[in-house]
């Protein structure tokens, strides 16, 4: 997951509506079941796919009055947490 993307995504969000961003996925998950991509483009997809989710989840928690910023770094913990 990459942390300025999630951000970028999130101003995204907040200007417009979450539903392109799940629409997006869809699109993105319909792709990946193409006939002939190669696993470099599959890595690509799943991490544009992981870093909306990603995004998705943090505009839930700001949505529920959680700052920005926390919102953030508490996402980025359970990432790490996931991780190790």
């Amino acid at each position: 997951m990459r942390l300025p993307i999630i951000k970028h995504t999130l101003g995204f969000i907040q200007d417009n509506d979450a539903d392109y961003i799940l629409e997006t996925m869809e699109v993105l998950e319909h792709l990946a079941d193409a006939r002939g991509i190669k696993d470099e483009e599959l890595e690509v997809i799943g991490e544009l796919i992981s870093n909306l989710a990603g995004a998705l989840e943090v505009y839930a928690e700001i949505k529920s009055g959680v700052a920005e910023k926390e919102a953030l770094n508490a996402f980025m913990k359970r990432v790490q947490g996931a991780i190790d």
